[in-house]
């Protein structure tokens, strides 16, 4: 199938949705509300079409040579319909007439299987653009360089890296670019556009002293283009992946057993993310799956703790004008000074559960349903310094950053991997370890955070989450804290 390559330059969501996803075509709102009312016709609760073009990129520079360049297009349309707690789901990546009835007419005979006939027969109603706050341009981030500006970029981040310490042995360079155009057509009139830049940028290295090689990584980005990238701001991403390679050239073996742990401002925030952020999705709670099920208005954490969801953050790589079903994002506080006061929802687990829609239903791409998500979570600020935080710790792990982890939903149990860590003894932090894991359960560690720093911090852009084989890009933040009797998992 060939793509044509759109008029990129309009400033309109829904002008450039419509000229992109629509005209080249011939379809339009009416054709839309017609495909819609066919499927309602077959007593099902809500339909949605979702169409999407997608442009994406990435380089990798490793040794001072390109070691890959990949360049892609895609685009197609969802279709949706749901009766009662039933997703009946198809997609074409042709985004035609023929081609959306087809995929309509699979998805009303799915739906119609086993259904209740309780309702009347349906039509789409009139269709009605939704306007959302603008939370970054329409920009294309793929065109705001030429190839050889990219590779140059690149150069340009390993030669900073090169320079910090002689004992970088190898440093390995990659940047990543995505325009997304997304419109959504909904069975209740709404229709909704966004355009969406996507950049990030990641750096890694190797230091070698004395036969021992250790790595380091850094990088960031958010919803801009390639420009942001600056020498100051890839300095400074050289300056960390560096400092966290040579740290840990020098890392002893990390003691086990249960102690206070303090965890660093912002990226640690991946272990609230997934230690607790995963149990506050509305399916999980629906299903009665997650540790946090029934138990809104209860004490979940100690006082203090206030965690929201919010994707209305300006140009951050989780945030979302609307979210994939149409809905604008929202700031959503789900534990307030350690109650429980909601959870992250798409329209179908919020309908069900007699909740108000989050604006956080998300999906990787028009192939995929959408289901809710978390876009920016974050720990909000507490009232201590950080420096009265350690000093409070006789004997205890700072971990300054996370590598990898797994959770268990279900049970809440995690074990996360330190990608740099050091002692903290008679409350001055000392030598660095290597090689510490923290083992435990999210919701019990909420209960077990004693201080709580002033110092909150979002990541510098570059998290993922994956959920039932889907990916989307998120944020996470928290300022420090000091956890009570954490279990360590360490090397000696």
């Amino acid at each position: 199938m060939k793509i044509e390559q759109p008029n990129l330059t309009k400033a309109n969501h829904f002008d450039t949705a419509n000229d992109v996803l629509l005209k080249p075509t011939g379809l339009n709102t009416g054709a839309l509300q017609n495909v819609l009312g066919n499927i309602m016709s077959h007593q099902v609760d809500y339909a949605d079409l979702y169409f999407q073009y997608s442009r994406s990129e990435s380089w990798s520079l490793e040794e001072g040579q390109v070691k890959s360049g990949n360049f892609s297009i895609d685009q197609g349309v969802g279709v949706r319909a749901v009766s009662g707690e039933k997703t009946a789901f198809a997609y074409s990546d042709d985004i035609n007439l023929p081609a959306l009835q087809q995929a309509a007419n699979a998805t009303k005979s799915i739906a119609a299987l086993g259904a209740e006939q309780t309702g009347k027969s349906q039509t789409g109603k009139n269709i009605v653009t939704r306007k959302a706050t603008q939370l970054y341009l329409p920009q294309d981030p793929i065109a705001s360089l030429s190839a050889d500006a990219k590779v140059k970029l690149l150069e340009r981040l390993e030669q900073f890296a090169r320079k910090i310490d002689p004992r970088v042995t190898q440093v390995m360079a990659s940047i990543a670019g995505e325009y997304e155009v997304v419109m959504v057509a909904r069975s209740d009139g709404v229709m909704a556009a966004d355009v969406r830049p996507l950049v990030r940028i990641s750096v890694q290295v190797i230091a070698e002293h004395n036969g021992r090689r250790e790595q380091g990584s850094s990088g960031g980005g958010g919803r801009f283009d390639y420009n942001y990238f600056s020498d100051e701001v890839l300095q400074n991403y050289a300056q960390r992946a560096v400092h966290q390679a040579l740290v840990n050239l020098d890392a002893r073996p990390a003691p086990a057993g249960s102690m206070t742990v303090v965890l660093g401002p912002g990226w640690p925030g991946i272990l609230l993310h997934e230690a607790i952020g995963h149990g506050l999705e509305g399916d999980f709670n629906r299903k009665g799956s997650s540790a946090f099920a029934n138990m809104i208005g209860k004490q979940v954490a100690a006082k203090g703790i206030t965690i929201v969801d919010d994707g209305t953050l300006i140009d951050r790589r989780g945030s979302l004008s609307v979210d994939d079903e149409g809905n604008p994002t929202n700031r959503t506080v789900l534990i307030e000074n350690g109650i429980l006061r909601g959870y992250i929802q798409d329209s179908l687990n919020a309908r069900l559960m007699g909740m108000a829609v989050t604006g956080n239903a998300r999906r990787e791409s028009y192939a995929h349903i959408p289901m809710p998500r978390m876009t920016n979570t974050y720990m909000m600020n507490g009232d201590k310094d950080p420096a009265e935080i350690i000093k409070s710790v006789k004997n205890g792990l700072y971990a300054a950053n996370f590598g990898g982890g797994q959770v268990d939903i279900t049970s809440g149990k995690f074990v996360f991997s330190a990608a740099e860590a050091y002692m903290i003894e008679d409350g001055k932090i000392t030598y660095p370890v290597k090689g510490a894991t923290l083992i435990g359960n999210g919701p019990d560690v909420l209960t077990r955070v004693s201080m709580i720093g002033n110092d909150m911090a979002l990541d510098s852009g570059v998290g993922t989450c994956g959920k039932e084989g889907q990916s989307v890009p998120v944020g996470v933040g928290q300022p420090t804290l000091k956890i009570d009797g954490l279990t360590v998992g360490g090397t000696v």
